[in-house]
């Protein structure tokens, strides 16, 4: 069947993705041709990989600069990979300068869920639960309730969490995983600050 798969499709298909001609020929020959299909299998393959890179050591990458609104809001990202060859990537560098527009944007507070202070956890699964009893919802529903208001708020002050503001369809983590399938190596985000002019100033007497 590989061999109908007409090599125009294949190409288009490798623009899109960015994977390489047999794994498109391939995913077009399971997809019947269907390039919307074969992208996603493509998607999914990438993924599967990319989460068995993950663990592996990222300490080189490059620090992201970025500044919005006309000087008013700046970034500074450390965006981590294993190498310097895939440091200097237009993948690797354009998804470095997509993350700290991100953080420009949405202001997190955090990278991922993990990092959420404990004590700032239970006392926003306090409120939510205070919330919900006192909008008359079934007791057995409640903790499910809680729950998924929890993850709206992970999505909110969490970098990795949150809709990718180009394709909000999909999560900044799985935006991450995307570029690790198609770079081949890990890809961290190490840390940013974000500055806003006027924040935190303290007047001298």
């Amino acid at each position: 069947m590989s061999a109908t798969i007409p090599a125009t499709l294949v190409r288009e298909l490798r623009e899109r993705t960015g994977v390489g001609f047999m794994e498109c020929k391939t995913a077009l020959a399971e997809s019947d041709g269907d390039l919307g299909r074969a992208t996603t299998l493509l998607r999914e393959k990438g993924l599967a990989s990319a989460s068995k890179k993950m663990g592996r050591t990222a300490s080189d990458g490059l620090v992201m600069s970025y500044i919005h609104g006309g000087g008013k809001i700046g970034v500074l990202l450390e965006l981590n990979c294993e190498t310097d060859f895939v440091a200097r990537t237009d993948e690797f560098v354009t998804l470095a300068r997509d993350v700290a527009m991100q953080v420009a944007a949405t202001n997190p507070l955090y990278i991922r869920r993990e990092e959420v202070p404990a004590e700032l956890l239970e006392k926003e699964r306090g409120i939510l639960l205070a919330q919900v009893k006192s909008s008359g919802k079934p007791e057995k529903i409640l903790e499910q309730i809680v729950q998924g208001r929890l993850e709206k708020f992970f999505s909110e002050i969490c970098l990795q969490e949150q809709p990718f503001i180009k394709a909000p369809e999909v999560k900044v983590e799985d935006r991450i995983k995307e570029v690790i399938a198609k770079v081949g190596e890990n890809v961290v985000i190490r840390r940013f600050s974000r500055y806003q002019l006027g924040e935190r100033v303290e007047c001298e007497a």
